[in-house]
């Protein structure tokens, strides 16, 4: 038995910038961080003929192209993965929640696929065969940061030239600096979960077409990333907090389907309550919000009241490891 646990993450700065109808034309920037909530692979001989397939559904097939689970039928295929095996997934975090699940996804079935086949695979290898099965077999509208700090953890600074090469660098950033982020941070189930395609899908058209208004709003967060690095390795964390509220003020001008008024409303409560910057994590619509706070206390029981979830992390610096071989 094969078993992955590969990490979720969070967006710090920059998202957007890492789908190719940006950074082929522009390059792109993005600060992202895996945190330690995961999605796990397990990898199976399952001693009868076929393929048995389990994750928030159950699928039997006899052959690749019976498999309804897109990622899973082209991983399976590119593998050339034989009849006889069982797959089971299952996630700390539901899918369309903004944490990058799919991405996560697809990282941990491919490590779990290569070590189920007594194969090595570098940490580049996999994040670059990962995105390119998403991205470039099944046409999802994705970007690479998702593939990329799921497969090398931590919190990291992604280039992407535009050539499609990807530069990944740790944030250089002090302990004491990753604790107090850390202590100032706190995530939020707003209670709605989104298909992230629609919205990308919607980006990526308008890049395409020179849509002015999207590009300029692409190139200041691009900007506004490369700023919320330097504040970042300078600890200074105000400076961060203005510019991730900043941020999410111009992600909400990409598209009118990014926030809703629910959204919105739970936003300023946060703010009143002691969160002096937020924003939806991920590319937008729902899922988890992320506020930037020096009362926890005080913003906990203010979304308490809203009827909103918190969920506890940390960071991961892990990325995607296989757990068990046996």
């Amino acid at each position: 038995m094969i078993i992955t646990r590969t990490p979720l993450r969070i967006s710090i700065g920059g998202g957007g910038t890492d789908l190719p109808s940006y950074y082929e034309k522009f390059g792109g920037f993005v600060i992202s961080a895996a945190i330690n909530k995961y999605v796990y692979i397990t990898v199976n001989q399952a001693f009868r003929p076929g393929y048995i397939l389990k994750y928030s559904q159950i699928e039997t097939a006899e052959a690749y192209d019976d498999i309804g689970h897109d990622i899973l039928r082209e991983a399976l295929r590119r593998m050339s993965i034989m009849s006889g095996t069982e797959i089971v997934s299952i996630a700390d975090v539901p899918a369309g929640t903004g944490m990058g699940s799919s991405g996560s996804f697809t990282v941990g079935l491919m490590n779990a696929l290569y070590a189920y086949r007594r194969q090595h695979v570098s940490t580049e290898e996999l994040a670059r065969q990962a995105n390119d099965l998403e991205m470039n077999v099944l046409g999802e509208p994705c970007g690479k940061q998702d593939h990329y700090v799921a497969a090398y953890g931590g919190i990291v600074c992604q280039d992407y030239l535009d050539d499609g090469t990807v530069v990944v660098k740790p944030l250089s950033i002090s302990d004491s600096g990753i604790r107090t982020l850390r202590e100032h941070l706190m995530l939020f189930f707003t209670g709605y979960s989104r298909t992230a395609s629609d919205l990308l899908q919607v980006q990526k058209s308008k890049s395409d077409s020179g849509d002015a208004a999207m590009l300029e709003n692409l190139h200041f967060v691009k900007d506004l990333g490369k700023r919320i690095k330097s504040c970042l390795e300078s600890d200074n964390l105000t400076g961060f907090a203005d510019l991730m509220h900043e941020h999410w003020e111009h992600k909400k001008m990409r598209d009118v389907n990014m926030s809703n008024d629910r959204i919105n409303s739970v936003y300023e409560i946060a703010r009143r309550s002691g969160a002096l910057a937020g924003k939806l994590v991920g590319a937008g619509g729902g899922g988890f919000l992320l506020f930037f706070t020096e009362d926890r206390a005080r913003l906990r029981n203010a979304m308490a009241e809203s009827g909103l979830q918190e969920m506890d992390f940390s960071f991961d610096y892990d990325g995607s490891i296989v757990q068990l071989r046996n």
